[in-house]
């Protein structure tokens, strides 16, 4: 497809818009543990001011953690910030396996007709923070000024360490800010996620599990393959992971998924309609239900384990010495790293497995479900699609909003893109995309949103 020039395109076309998110996620911004390439990093930032001449002209902009951006959009009198966030890494790709190449920002139709943009980064965030963007110039270039400040927070080691979300909320604490919203990246506008109910619904993230990383490790004495003991350190290991998966969480309903079943609940077709409404007493029912349902409703009930890593050997005819996995858990509200580990340990069973804790992190504080600032979200989804059933959910994953209930006890998470199953299901995958019609909705759900605060 031939290039637009963005230099001379209008501010307001969708086409534009367009071709100015295709550029930025041509930039691989692929963070890893280890730092990753800073030319991608300061290449994306140089673009933004070219990109984006009005909010570059009007707005302040700060950089934080290296690559972190904070931009302050004044309001008209003083009063508690609103935030948007996102962040504009990206997981690593290759070629592989794609229907088109990750990096190429492909403009491609469906087997509808309809116009989708394949890339990594086109969910998973830089389609929101593109978004954030442009609906931003767009109200500049329309006089818009907020009521009080609106800040912009893009992250750009969230799928990593999250330090640069952490130090822009470390610099707001030291300035006393207590922001009255924050809106990150979450749920979406989905349909066929809930059983029983075939309308589309916006899930809006009220909290988001904790996240702790578990390592497992065997030390047993090696020796020649040609002989191998009754149960070797790579047998213990696996004996342990099977067990695991064997034993699985307790399964539970948290307060916000119990409203959430409510909510969806009434929609339902019968007799689902009339099961959902019981949920408060059919809550351990319903919950061993879910939990078989699939894994999208499994993850909503419990605290979940995920073996991500094995390590073992470095022979093919030596038995390992030592034998090694890590467990990635997703801890549910309720429960408590402390409790998640002991409930691994007791699963396990078995003393010489040795069970060591990374990077623990508690389930968020639960946001309220009303009020001013939900209900400024819901208002802006429903301009854009008017009579969208929404409602609270926890979000499975992480964000970097969680660093931000320190010093915000409103903070939501959601994305406003219409995202089918197959799309969700890309996320972190091959052939991530989205739909350029939903990307251009998203949009308006951010300027309607900007223009209540």
């Amino acid at each position: 497809m031939t290039e637009v020039s963005t230099a001379t395109a209008p501010v307001h076309g969708d086409d534009a818009a367009l071709e100015r998110f295709r550029e930025l996620l041509r930039i691989p911004t692929v963070s890893s543990r280890s730092g990753g390439a800073p030319e991608p990093f300061d290449r994306f930032l140089a673009a933004l001011p070219r990109l984006y001449p009005g909010v570059h002209a009007v707005l302040q902009r700060e950089r934080h953690a290296g690559h972190a951006l904070l931009y302050r959009w004044e309001g008209r009198e003083p009063g508690p910030a609103t935030v948007l966030m996102a962040h504009y890494d990206v997981v690593p790709a290759d070629d592989e396996g794609w229907e088109h190449p990750p990096f190429d920002a492909v403009l491609a139709r469906d087997e509808t007709g309809e116009r989708v943009l394949w890339g990594r980064g086109t969910l998973d965030d830089k389609g929101a923070a593109v978004a954030v963007l442009e609906a931003v110039e767009r109200l500049l270039a329309e006089g818009v000024t907020p009521r009080h400040d609106v800040l912009l927070a893009f992250g750009h080691d969230e799928e990593t360490a999250g330090t640069g979300a952490r130090a822009i909320v470390r610099a707001l604490e030291k300035r006393g800010e207590r922001p009255a919203l924050v809106l990150d990246e979450g749920g979406a506008i989905v349909q066929g996620a809930f059983p029983g109910v075939a309308e589309p619904f916006a899930v809006i993230g009220v909290a988001e599990k904790g996240v702790t990383v578990l390592h497992l490790r065997v030390d047993q004495h090696g020796g020649h393959a040609a002989s191998p003991p009754p149960l070797s350190a790579t047998d213990r290991l696996a004996r342990a992971v099977l067990r695991l998966a064997e034993r699985p969480a307790p399964v539970r309903l948290d307060p916000t998924t119990r409203r959430m079943i409510r909510t969806l609940g009434a929609h339902a077709r019968p007799p689902l309609r009339t099961v959902f409404r019981l949920v408060d007493v059919l809550a351990p029912v319903l919950a061993r239900v879910l939990a078989r349902r699939g894994p999208e409703t499994a993850a909503m009930v419990r605290t979940t384990r995920a073996v991500t890593e094995l390590r073992a050997g470095h022979a093919a005819n030596a038995l390992a010495e030592r034998a090694e996995a890590t467990v990635n858990m997703r801890i549910a509200p309720g429960s408590s790293v402390e409790e998640a580990v002991e409930q691994v340990r007791r699963a396990i069973d078995d003393p010489q497995v040795v069970v060591s804790v990374t990077d623990p992190s508690e389930p968020s504080p639960v946001s309220p479900a009303e009020g001013e600032a939900w209900n400024a979200i819901v208002a802006a989804v429903q301009e854009v699609h008017p009579g969208l059933l929404v409602t609270p959910y926890v979000m499975m994953q992480a964000s970097d909003a969680r660093w931000f209930t320190t010093i915000s006890d409103h903070v939501y998470r959601f994305a406003p893109f219409r995202v089918s199953g197959e799309e969700r299901s890309c996320l972190h995958a091959r052939n991530e995309r989205i739909r350029v019609d939903a990307w251009l909705e998203g949009i308006e759900v951010y300027a309607a949103l900007l223009r209540r605060r």
